[in-house]
């Protein structure tokens, strides 16, 4: 055999080795952008997170199917274990490898119950089968529970949604929410500052306030969550859907006021109607959700 020969045959020998070897290597995500993509009139849209708004989860048709299950079933007051499902709607398992860091998550839980008096984010961890996220919760109220997933696939980096509901037995208790617009708790006093008209359709600003309570002020101890000095969470009384908002304020090497905290969002609601804004902070540890009730305005 020629010298010439054998070089071709060892070169080709390694080249079919080289191949073989980065088949066998992890892929990393097995999901593509394609498989979030919907045809048609309502299907749910990427979103812009420059651009916030409500997002009818609900209503509008999903690329992922999410599905709840628990260890048993739930009661108020125990905390139960779940195993949430993610999957496109080809069937495609959706995992970690699937989803990108989103404000120092890749899959948030916003979990509110039928009177959205009980509020709680969450953060699953991945489970041991592809597709499978676990998350502890422990309701406070009976009645059916709506949980909406937020998370950024890797293969579009927009944000996208889904729902799925559990129910906990009990009589659903009747909560009657006058507007308001201040809340307190661990001594502070937490303000939120509307637009003398809040119409549907229209972007608002929102202002954000906390101060100690009392003659004598003192410093708010006011420490970052996931990525954020506050986050507001806005849902219809019909829990069709949600706003996820985050502060103007983005730079956290800049933190506000002390004794006075204000930090601006933004947000458009597309329908009129009674909402509940949640605030979540965090202070020196303790995180804290305080309610808002507005009105929307046609």
């Amino acid at each position: 055999m020629s010298s010439k020969r054998r070089q071709i045959i060892l070169i080709t020998a390694v080249a079919v080795a080289l191949y073989l070897g980065v088949r066998l290597l992890p892929v990393g995500s097995n999901v593509n952008h394609m498989d979030f993509r919907l045809e048609g009139k309502g299907a749910i849209e990427f979103c812009d997170p420059a651009n916030p708004q409500f997002i009818p989860v609900v209503s509008a048709r999903s690329p992922v199917v999410m599905t709840l299950k628990s260890e048993r079933p739930p009661v108020r007051h125990e905390p139960v274990e779940f195993t949430l499902t993610l999957r496109t709607a080809s069937g495609k398992p959706i995992g970690p490898a699937d989803l990108i860091v989103a404000h120092t998550r890749k899959l948030h839980l916003l979990v509110v119950d039928p009177t959205l008096s009980d509020y709680q984010h969450l953060h699953p961890e991945p489970g041991r089968k592809p597709g499978e996220w676990k998350f502890s919760l422990t309701p406070s109220r009976a009645g059916e529970y709506r949980v909406f997933a937020d998370f950024t696939p890797a293969a579009t980096q927009r944000g996208l949604y889904a729902a799925a509901d559990f129910t906990v037995p009990g009589t659903v208790a009747t909560v009657i929410n006058a507007g308001n617009t201040t809340w307190q708790d661990l001594g502070f006093l937490f303000e939120l500052e509307l637009p003398a008209v809040l119409n549907a359709g229209k972007p608002a600003d929102l202002k954000f306030r906390i101060e100690s309570q009392g003659a004598k002020k003192v410093p708010v101890p006011l420490r970052p969550v996931m990525g954020a000095y506050a986050h507001l969470v806005a849902f219809d009384e019909s829990r069709s859907g949600f706003a996820h908002l985050h502060p103007a304020e983005a730079d956290l090497a800049q933190p506000p006021d002390l004794l006075r905290p204000e930090l601006n969002f933004k947000v458009t609601i597309p329908q009129p109607g009674r909402y509940v804004i949640w605030a979540q902070v965090d202070l020196d540890g303790r995180e804290v959700f305080a309610p808002f009730w507005v009105d929307v305005l046609p």
